[in-house]
């Protein structure tokens, strides 16, 4: 099933309609009998029957031998049953919020077929919370897979899209898009899980992009050969860091205030250059102008076949299927982007402006 909350929300409904079912078979039974067997009219029958059911004590439209009103009092009986189940259905359905449950439940499954292009954040821990908030801070469609009913409310209380189950199986991956998704992030707490989210990811959608969680550096050698494009390692990332910082504070300071946080001023995007379309393929930097047409500040290339130029001079090319990494406002990078048009890159995304619901 889709999450634990719609397998509950799912057996009340099959119960509900199972006991809607069973008091129309006894009222078709009744009908039946009164008409056939009794030989009354075919509406006294269905009266008979419908008043008998809810037992409100109106008496014989016609008389009865001592097998019709045996036939009555089972009757009764398996009315009372049935109707008393349903109404005992019902009322757990009314108090434990079911019915609002089921619509919420359906507005996210919409939600989540409606989504191209998005993100797979597979759990919402201490790790998982953070890269919520980056995509949120970025205006990015994601959902969130974990398997635990609390971090999932959580998730629903801060207004993300949230889906109860275990990341590592096909069929919840296949739930959440991921044969439409452009990236997937397994941030569980198991190197285990990880590697069995990636595997099932990239076997599911090879063109996925699929970034993985390690503890450990065996367990990064292990995700890289499962198909992970990226491993991060927040113990190994974490050391870097905090040594960077007491080192070159002032250039941890810039980086992250470009990488980070809602209140950037500037920020650092990626775009692809189409061979087919891109008038400034087969020109230099210095022709293309883009620093003086836009104000973003190339600061490397990454070439099709993976070579990485930093600090591009005037006299660089730009190459069909290359990756400008650039630097600048978001209403640079977005006349960058325009310059550049059309590209393959959703690049770049414009910063979120209010801290609403995407």
């Amino acid at each position: 099933m889709y999450s634990t909350l719609e397998q509950k929300y799912h057996r009340l409904e099959t119960q509900l309609t199972g006991g809607a079912i069973a008091l129309g078979g006894i009222f078709c039974s009744g009908t039946l009998w009164y008409w056939l067997v009794e030989k009354w009219p075919f509406l006294d029958a269905a009266y008979m029957t419908v008043f008998t059911l809810a037992t409100v004590g109106y008496g014989e439209i016609h008389p009865l031998g001592k097998r019709g009103r045996m036939f009555t009092i089972c009757l009764i009986l398996m009315g009372v049953i049935v109707i008393g189940y349903i109404v005992n259905r019902f009322t757990e359905a009314l108090i434990q919020g079911y019915f609002q449950e089921g619509a919420r439940i359906r507005q996210q499954r919409r939600l989540v077929d409606s989504l191209i292009g998005h993100y797979i954040l597979c759990g919402f821990g201490r790790t998982g919370r953070q890269i919520a908030l980056e995509f949120e801070a970025e205006n990015i469609p994601f959902v969130v897979i974990d398997s635990a009913a609390q971090s999932v409310q959580s998730a629903l209380t801060l207004g993300y899209t949230a889906v109860q189950g275990d990341a590592t199986l096909d069929e919840i991956l296949l739930n959440v898009g991921i044969d439409r998704a452009l990236c997937i992030v397994a941030a569980l707490p198991s190197d285990a899980e990880n590697l069995y989210t990636v595997l099932s990811a990239k076997t599911l959608n090879p063109n996925v992009r699929a970034i993985a969680r390690a503890t450990t550096e065996e367990a990064v050698k292990k995700l890289q050969r499962g198909g992970a494009d990226a491993v991060v390692s927040p113990y190994i990332t974490g050391g870097k860091r905090m040594a960077a910082a007491a080192l070159r504070p002032q250039v941890m300071d810039f980086v992250d205030g470009i990488l980070t946080g809602t209140d950037r001023s500037f920020y650092m995007e990626e775009f692809l250059v189409n061979p087919n379309n891109c008038v400034y393929v087969g020109q230099t930097l210095r022709n293309a102008k883009l620093r003086s047409q836009s104000g973003a500040l190339v600061l490397a290339i990454r070439r099709y076949d993976g070579n990485l130029i930093v600090g591009p001079t005037g006299e660089t090319a730009i190459l069909g299927g290359d990756m400008l990494i650039c630097l600048g406002t978001a209403e640079q990078l977005r006349a960058l982007n325009q310059i550049l048009s059309p590209l393959d890159s959703q690049f770049p995304r414009p910063p979120k402006q209010s801290s609403g619901n995407w």
